[in-house]
């Protein structure tokens, strides 16, 4: 696989319009971006800091897979996302070298992209995401 570069953290939080006072007013990052992932339950924004970008998750139901990291860790780092030049390669070879998935296929992501996740329990605690396209 080849990974390109990191591109995004993302960082769960209770509300996005609560997190921006900091993100922006404190810290004097732009919001370029806030979208909606229905599927995943999820409302996200986007600040770039200079190559890499902040994606801030806020879930948008109380069984949303957000909703439950912050119930249980609190809000704080999430995932860490790499952009790889074909996420279901990647994520292909990321099982026969006996990593745990928990998408064996891409899905549907924020900013268009394709998204795969790898298990935290075979990358040292850190949920980790593939992104980019299958093209």
């Amino acid at each position: 696989m080849q990974i390109k570069k990191i591109e995004h953290i993302g960082i769960a939080v209770k509300s996005i319009a609560e997190a921006l006072k900091f993100y922006e007013g404190v810290l004097g990052f732009n919001c370029y971006n806030i979208e909606t992932v229905e599927d995943q339950k999820v409302k996200t924004a986007f600040l770039k800091v200079g190559e890499i970008k902040l994606e801030l998750l806020e879930s948008t139901a109380p069984d949303g897979p957000i909703a439950k990291f912050i119930e249980k860790r609190g809000e704080g780092i999430h995932h860490i996302a790499y952009n790889v030049a074909h996420v279901n390669e990647a994520l292909h070879e990321a099982a026969q070298k006996h990593i745990v998935l928990i998408d064996e296929q891409s899905r549907a992501g924020a900013e268009g992209f394709q998204i795969g996740f790898l298990h935290p329990k075979s990358t040292f605690g850190v949920l980790t995401e593939f992104c980019g396209t299958n093209d």
